[in-house]
């Protein structure tokens, strides 16, 4: 019903003489009626921006039929990807259409409605980490991805649920708001920790949202729930305003439903800020468009290296495995050149490596001053002492416990053991190198892997059942750029991924494989059970 509905939606659309880029014909038609309800199913930022500016639709309809998907669904189907709406997005997407009556510049992002983890600092709604301890806490003002978006005419629409402190990548469970499940199946997990984005983008609560990875935390629950999801090279976007875990390793970034609109939200929050010192490097690097890498022919002439060394492992599973097979076959029709195996000879010696800073006390010190006088805590490990904490995964406990035995107010690279920033770091450094020295010497463009090679587990054993998570194993440590993209379905219904790994600051060509392959299979379907509303 809903995809009939779209298909519709879409069909006034070209009706009416719209390009699929949203931009006006010389000569006006009549507005073609929309049916907003079946429209914002699936729909892309410029589908969504197509219909405004044909009439057929308003702003602040579209924000209102996104916000009525949240009230009708996010319960009721047992996802629970919702922390909380923004009461000022119908208000916001009244400006717009005001703003649009008159003729006004309203961004290259106008009216699209977006989902933030609820790490992002936003000045008008709560801010949690996913710890009760800062339930109902306003920040002082927006992160700068969050700025950006809402300069760029972006509607943040609601907050998401995550893993508590971002702690986990088996489940995305807090204290502050409980526990979210797989839009595809509810009896399975969405990853962690951004797992409310990934549920709440899958089944069509907004047209696209913020997530943010230390290991995995964008790509695995992308991966889980059939999203694009881009973690970026270390220092390409800013971090400033997100509540961290490991500075010297967190990346923040979009996860969406195509690959068009993950290019579209990357142009705009891309770029250096001087509030967060490792975007410095990436001073000059950003191209001028990353949607003008989106080329149905961009994966002919490129050679991709399979890292096998990933996906075959004994514990993996043979649908998955299997679903990686057939990428590799799409992505030769589609006209690249596999080189497999492609190995990194150093690799078991650097997977074995020391490489994690254990730094988010200090981390998290240096945040909640950002948080102003009024911050209920000033030392994260006070949560330990008044026991707000979540109970119901006993691992926040015992990493919280970890944590306390490192200093809150000492730099890691002025520790005893010292704890380098990721540019300093040697053996960070010397694995990124030996990667894009293996690239190098086979003349591959990008590798891939699956980013999981496991299902989603069952819900009730996100622990024990944890398996198959490769998200974790090259780009945190190495700082390279990585996106994953659906690559088809385990168990009929429960999405894979295929990750896409580059050498710095080639998110552009990243975004140039992930689309032509994305185009070539067409895998994204949207989960059953959030079918459009009907009035």
């Amino acid at each position: 019903m809903a995809g009939i509905g779209l298909k519709l939606a879409l069909a006034g659309l070209i009706a009416g003489g719209l390009s699929a880029c949203g931009r006006d014909d010389d000569v006006q038609e009549a507005a073609q009626p929309v049916d907003v309800n079946a429209l914002v199913v699936e729909a892309t930022i410029a589908q969504l921006q197509s219909a405004i500016k044909a009439g057929g639709v308003s702003c602040r309809q579209v924000v209102k039929a996104s916000l009525d998907r949240i009230e009708a669904y996010d319960q009721s189907s047992g996802v629970r990807a919702i922390t909380g709406v923004n009461p000022k997005a119908l208000t916001r997407a009244d400006e717009i259409d005001d703003a649009l009556a008159r003729g006004d510049d309203v961004g290259p992002l106008f009216c699209a409605p977006v989902l933030v983890k609820d790490n992002f600092d936003t000045q008008d709604m709560a801010t949690t980490g996913g710890s009760i301890a800062l339930l109902g806490q306003l920040p002082p003002d927006d992160a700068f991805m969050v700025r950006k978006l809402r300069e760029a005419g972006a509607i943040v629409i609601a907050k998401t649920n995550m893993a508590e402190w971002a702690f986990t990548p088996r489940q995305t469970i807090s204290s502050s708001y409980g526990r979210t499940a797989n839009a595809y199946d509810v009896g399975r997990v969405p990853a962690g920790s951004s797992g409310g984005t990934a549920s709440g983008v899958a089944a069509s609560f907004a047209v696209a949202g913020l997530g943010s990875d230390t290991g995995n935390s964008i790509r695995g629950p992308s991966s889980h729930l059939a999203l694009f999801g881009i973690r970026s090279t270390i220092g390409l976007t800013s971090r400033d305003g997100v509540v961290p875990l490991a500075f010297d390793r967190d990346i923040a970034g979009p996860m969406t439903r195509t690959v068009e609109d993950g290019a579209r939200m990357l142009n705009v929050i891309a770029g250096e800020d001087p509030n967060d010192p490792y975007t410095a490097d990436g001073a000059g690097k950003k191209p001028a468009d990353y949607t003008a890498f989106l080329n149905k022919d961009g994966l002919k002439g490129a050679r991709i290296g399979v890292l096998r060394a990933l996906s075959d492992v004994e514990d993996a599973d043979p649908e998955v495995i299997a679903i990686f097979d057939q990428a590799i076959e799409d992505l030769k029709a589609a006209g690249a050149e596999i080189v497999d195996p492609f190995e990194i000879e150093t690799l078991a010696e650097h997977l074995a490596g020391d490489y994690f800073c254990p730094r988010f006390r200090y981390d998290m010190s240096e945040y909640l001053k950002s948080r102003g006088p009024d911050a209920p805590i000033k030392d994260v490990m006070e949560v330990l002492e008044s026991g707000q904490y979540g109970k119901d995964d006993p691992r926040v406990k015992t990493t919280l416990e970890f944590f306390r035995d490192f200093p809150a107010d000492i730099h890691p690279s002025q520790w005893e053991t010292p704890c380098p920033d990721y540019f300093d770091h040697a053996g960070r450094q010397a694995y990124k190198n030996d990667v894009i020295a293996a690239m190098d010497a086979a003349g591959i463009d990008a590798i891939i892997y699956p980013s999981w090679n496991n299902p989603p587990t069952l819900i009730d054993r996100a622990n024990q059942d944890y398996a198959g998570d490769n998200s974790q194993l090259v780009a945190p440590a190495t700082g390279l750029p990585a996106v994953t993209v659906p690559m088809g379905y385990s168990y009929g219904n429960l999405p894979a991924g295929l990750q896409i790994l580059g050498r710095p600051y080639s998110e552009g060509l990243l975004i140039k494989f992930a689309y032509a392959y994305e185009q070539a299979t067409k895998h994204r379907r949207p989960p059953d059970g959030f079918a459009a509303l009907v009035e």
